[in-house]
C-alpha cells in the first residue's frame, strides 16, 4: 500500500459502521450468496481528498484494495510470483535494449463495465490523466518516468521513458495506472466520491455513510476480457469500527474471512483453536513501520541526534511488548525476503547501547536530554500503535538522553500536517506498490518524494537508483541496492522498526484463501470461493 500508508494485520481498530445482514449466515456464500470479507480498512471522503477510488489521488492501501479489484491494469502480477504478466494487454515489452520505449498490444474487443469500449486512447487517457491532476500525497511519482504516451493504433500503445527504467512493466500492475473510460472521467478534475467504472474482474456497487465506505459490493463484471476466473459471482467487503466488532462477526458468521485487522491478543486465542470453525493461517509478510524524520526540524535537523535514536530503540522489544511477536524486528528500510536486503543498521548500530548514544551526542557537543514529540495515527495503524509508540517514549526517556513526549493525530489531519513538515518525527508504515527494493527506496528520496522529506542524498538520486533501473536482471542491482541501504543508515532520514506478518482468518468452507494476496499484497478477491464445510 503502499506509496501507500500501510494497515497492518496485527493492528486493528478504524472508524467505519459494522452492518450486519447481506451473505449467508456462515459468510462463505453459500447458496449464491456473497463471500463476505471483513477489514478494519477505513476510507473516507474528505475536503482535501474527496475521490479516495479515484486513481489520481488514492494512494493508499485500502483504497488500493478496492481498486484493484474493479479496475484493470495493462500488467498485472500473478497468483504467485514477482514477474507482471499481460492483464489488459494481449502483449506487452521494451522495444530497445535501453529500456526506453515500452510497447504494448491490448486485448481484442475489451469494454468497460457500462459496455463502452476500451481502447489505447482509454490507456493514454488515464496515464496522461494522473500525471496532469499531479494530486498532492497522490501516486503520479510513480508514473514521474513517462516522457509521453502514443497510440498507433486503436489496440497499440507506446510509453516513452525519460530514462532507463526496468521496474517499470512493475509499476503497470498497480492501481495507479488503471485504465479509466475517458467518456466517463474528466482530464483534469478528479471523480469525487467512491462509484467506479472499471474493467476489471467485477464490478463495485458502494454503500457510503457519513462520507465513509461502509460496505463495498463487488459483482462479476459480465464484460471483463481477461485471463482471470473468479470463483465467486460475488463478494463483500465490509468495514468495521475495531478489531474487537470484527472477531465478532467472523464468530457468528457474518463474516467469512478477515485478511487482516485482527490485533496479537486475538490472532493468538485463533491459533489456539479458541473458535470452533475458525483457522488461521500465517505467513511472512513485506508490509513495514518507520520512524519518519523531518531533516530540517531544528531538533534533529543534525544527523547526530538521529543516530542516537537509533542506537537507544529496542526492536526486538518493541515487537515483543506491543505486537506480541506477530512482527519481526527490522533494520533495513528493505524487508528481509526481498532481493538486496541486508541488515544495515544492526550493522552499523548493533544492539540498542545507551553508552554509545551518550558518547556520540557528547562528542557532537549536543545538551541532553534532547526534547522530542513523536507522532502517530492509531485510527489508521490501528490500536496497537499507543502501545508502540508509547514504548518508544519510554525507551527514549529510559536513556537519560531525550525527554520525548508522543502525540496522538487523527488519520485526516496527519497525513497532510506530516508532508507539510509539521511534525520532527513521526510513524508511518509502507506497503509496496510492486515487489522490489526500488520501491522501499526509491519513493523515499529526491524530489516530490512520497513524505514530501526535505533529505536529499545526490549519491542514491544521481547514481545508484539510475543504475539500478537499467539493469534488467534485478539481482544484479543488489550491489548498488546494499549501498544505498547503507547510506540511509549513515544519515537516518528513515529509521526501520519492524515488519508486519500477514495472517488469514476464515471460516470453513471459504477456498482461496492461499491466495488471498498477490506479492504486493494486494487482496485478490477472485480467488476466494465456497466449498463443502469441514
Amino acid at each position: 500500500m503502499n506509496r501507500k500508508t500501510l494497515l497492518l494485520p496485527a493492528a486493528a481498530g478504524l472508524l467505519t459502521t459494522a452492518l450486519t445482514g447481506c451473505g449467508s449466515s456462515d459468510g462463505s456464500g453459500s447458496d449464491g450468496a456473497a463471500v463476505v470479507v471483513g477489514i478494519t480498512d477505513h476510507i473516507e471522503a474528505t475536503p482535501s481528498a474527496p475521490a479516495p477510488l479515484d486513481p489520481a489521488q488514492a494512494y493508499d492501501t485500502p483504497s488500493w484494495t478496492v481498486m484493484h479489484n474493479a479496475f484493470q491494469t495493462l500488467m498485472r502480477l500473478p497468483r504467485s510470483g514477482t514477474e507482471p504478466v499481460p492483464d489488459a494487454a494481449q502483449s506487452c515489452g521494451f522495444q530497445d535494449k535501453q529500456s526506453e520505449q515500452y510497447r504494448c498490444t491490448l486485448r481484442p474487443g475489451l469494454k468497460f463495465s457500462n459496455g463502452h469500449d476500451l481502447t489505447a486512447a482509454d490507456v493514454k487517457f488515464s496515464l496522461d490523466r494522473v500525471r496532469n491532476i499531479n494530486f498532492k500525497n497522490g501516486p503520479a511519482s510513480l508514473l514521474s518516468g513517462i516522457d509521453k504516451v502514443e497510440t498507433p493504433s486503436e489496440r497499440v500503445v507506446v510509453i516513452h521513458l525519460t530514462a532507463p527504467d526496468a521496474t517499470f512493466p512493475s509499476k503497470l500492475t498497480t492501481p495507479a495506472t488503471a485504465i479509466l473510460d475517458s467518456e466517463v472521467y474528466q482530464g483534469k478534475g478528479l471523480y469525487k466520491g467512491f462509484e467506479t467504472v472499471g474493467s476489471g474482474p467485477y464490478s463495485m456497487e458502494p454503500e457510503v455513510k457519513d462520507n465513509r465506505l461502509v460496505k463495498a459490493v463487488f459483482t462479476r463484471n459480465k464484460n471483463y476480457q481477461g485471463t482471470l476466473e473468479p470463483k465467486s459471482d460475488k463478494v463483500e467487503i465490509r468495514f468495521f469500527d475495531d478489531s474487537e466488532a470484527l472477531e465478532e462477526a467472523l464468530s457468528d458468521g457474518e463474516v467469512g474471512v478477515v485478511p487482516k485487522g485482527l490485533n496479537a491478543d486475538q490472532i493468538e486465542r485463533l491459533q489456539a483453536g479458541e473458535v470452533k470453525g475458525i483457522r488461521i493461517s500465517g505467513s511472512a509478510g513485506q508490509a513495514i513501520r518507520y520512524l519518519g524524520f523531518n531533516t530540517d526540524a531544528p531538533v534533529v535537523r543534525d544527523k547526530v541526534v538521529r543516530q542516537a535514536i537509533a542506537h537507544v530503540v529496542d526492536r526486538q522489544a518493541l515487537v515483543r511488548d506491543a505486537y506480541k511477536r506477530t512482527a519481526d524486528a527490522l533494520y533495513s528500510m528493505v524487508p528481509t525476503g526481498t532481493t538486496a536486503h541486508i541488515n544495515s543498521f544492526y550493522n552499523k548500530y548493533g544492539e540498542p547501547s545507551i553508552p554509545a548514544a551518550r558518547r556520540l551526542l557528547q562528542h557532537a557537543g549536543v545538551q541532553t536530554p534532547v526534547k522530542l514529540t513523536l507522532a502517530y495515527s492509531s485510527d489508521h495503524y490501528g490500536q496497537a500503535t499507543t502501545k508502540e509508540f508509547t514504548s518508544l517514549r519510554d525507551q527514549l526517556n529510559g536513556s537519560g538522553l531525550f525527554q520525548a513526549d508522543i502525540k496522538r493525530v487523527k488519520w485526516t489531519s496527519f497525513r497532510p500536517a506530516a508532508a507539510d513538515g509539521k511534525y520532527a518525527v513521526y510513524g508511518m508504515g509502507w506497503s509496496p506498490d510492486f515487489p522490489d527494493p526500488d520501491n522501499y527506496v526509491a519513493p523515499f528520496v529526491g524530489k516530490k518524494n512520497f513524505l514530501n522529506s526535505p533529505y536529499h542524498n545526490s549519491t542514491i538520486e544521481d547514481q545508484l537508483i539510475p543504475a539500478t533501473r537499467q539493469k534488467a536482471q534485478r539481482s544484479l542491482a543488489a550491489r548498488d541496492f546494499q549501498r544505498i541501504q547503507d547510506l540511509i543508515a549513515e544519515d537516518v532520514p528513515l529509521l526501520p522498526l519492524w515488519q508486519g506478518k500477514e495472517y488469514v482468518a476464515y471460516r470453513d468452507g471459504v477456498t482461496g484463501t492461499e491466495y488471498i494476496r498477490d506479492s504486493s499484497s494486494m487482496l485478490q478477491l477472485w480467488e476466494l470461493g465456497r466449498g463443502a464445510s469441514a
